[in-house]
C-alpha cells in the first residue's frame, strides 16, 4: 500500500489517501487540550459491513495505544536497545505478532524492518527540508504485503507516534 497524507502541515489531522486513485483510506483526527494533545483517532473510511469506522486511538498523555478495542501502554509494546545516542526501537503488538525495528534516517524517514531478516516492511517519510522554488512533497507512507497482513494499523500508529515524538524533541 502506498499512500500520502493530504495535510502537509499537520499529520495528526489529515486524511491518508491512496497514491493510485487518491481515495481516502484512513482519517486522523486529534483533539487538543490546555496541555497539548489528548487523543488521536484513526478512522477507517471503508469499514467492512457491520464494523465500526473507529479502528484505533492514541492517548498521548497516558502513552496508550488502543487498536480494535485492545489497549496497551507504549512501555509494553516498545523496547529500546543500544547505546546512548544510537538506540534502536523495537515495536511488537503481542507475542504472536512480528517484531519491527524502527529507525530514523534524515533522507529516508522512518523505516520498520522485520528483525528476522531485516527486510523493510514499512516506510514513513515526512519531508522536513524547505524547498525554494517548489512545494515540498506530502508525507508518504509505504507498507509492504508483510506489514499489511496483520500489523497495518499498528505500524501506522507506531510510526506516527515516533515521528511526533521526534518533532517534539527538535
Amino acid at each position: 500500500m502506498e499512500a500520502y497524507f493530504d495535510n502537509k502541515g499537520n499529520i495528526l489531522n489529515a486524511c491518508v489517501r491512496s497514491t493510485r486513485d487518491k481515495s481516502v483510506l484512513y482519517t486522523l483526527k486529534t483533539t487538543f487540550g490546555l496541555r497539548g494533545r489528548k487523543v488521536t483517532v484513526l478512522l477507517d473510511e471503508n469499514p467492512p459491513p457491520g464494523r465500526s469506522a473507529h479502528v484505533a486511538s492514541l492517548y498521548w498523555k497516558d502513552k496508550l495505544f488502543e487498536i480494535l478495542g485492545q489497549r496497551k501502554y507504549v512501555s509494553d509494546i516498545r523496547r529500546k536497545e543500544g547505546r546512548f545516542l544510537s538506540k534502536t526501537r523495537h515495536w511488537k503488538w503481542s507475542t504472536e505478532r512480528k517484531e519491527y525495528e524502527l529507525r530514523y534516517d534524515e533522507d529516508e524517514g522512518w523505516k520498520a524492518a522485520l528483525n528476522e531478516n531485516m527486510s523493510i516492511a514499512a516506510r514513513f517519510l515526512v519531508p522536513s527540508r524547505p524547498y525554494l522554488f517548489r512545494k515540498p512533497p506530502p508525507p508518504a507512507l509505504h507498507l509492504t504485503k508483510t506489514a499489511l497482513e496483520r500489523d497495518e494499523v499498528f505500524l501506522i500508529l507506531a510510526m506516527l507516534y515516533s515521528e511526533i515524538k521526534r518533532q517534539d524533541s527538535t
